[in-house]
């Protein structure tokens, strides 16, 4: 399970390290793409990115083909080096905002990262009285 926060900064060639903890989950090689939801991007093994998309594969032609097409283009398949860093896209990094500083965060199934900026503003709107409304309603 990928758990945790841990801030890191990307350094001049676009690489950001990658917890030693996260990189045994994700193993030797994973995906790195654009999350759907948030300004930040998501971190698979390959398993689960498989596992992500699976649904995917059962629409209709088109409507498969315009989706995949969309989670893939720009998601980038990466193997961390010898020091624990993976590159990230110049498209990667614009779409997460990221500039200097980030923050890797475990997801339980994936892993997110974030622009230092955007994880704080994500923090302080998280309406902690809401998730509890809706743990509760799970009997949790």
């Amino acid at each position: 399970m990928l758990s945790g926060e841990y801030k890191h900064s990307l350094d001049p060639k676009n690489r950001i390290f990658i917890p030693a903890k996260h990189r045994e989950e994700l193993g030797e090689s994973f995906v790195v793409a654009k999350s759907i939801r948030e300004t930040c991007l998501r971190v698979y093994s390959m398993e689960e990115w498989m596992e992500y998309i699976r649904p995917i594969e059962a629409l209709d032609g088109k409507d498969k083909e315009r989706i995949v097409r969309a989670l893939s283009r720009n998601a980038a398949q990466v193997s961390p080096d010898s020091q624990g860093r993976i590159v990230l896209t110049p498209d990667l990094i614009g779409y997460a905002q990221i500039t200097k500083n980030a923050v890797v965060v475990g997801c339980g199934n994936y892993a997110e990262i974030w622009s230092d900026e955007n994880y704080a503003a994500m923090v302080a709107d998280e309406d902690l009285n809401s998730m509890r409304t809706l743990l509760e309603s799970f009997g949790l």
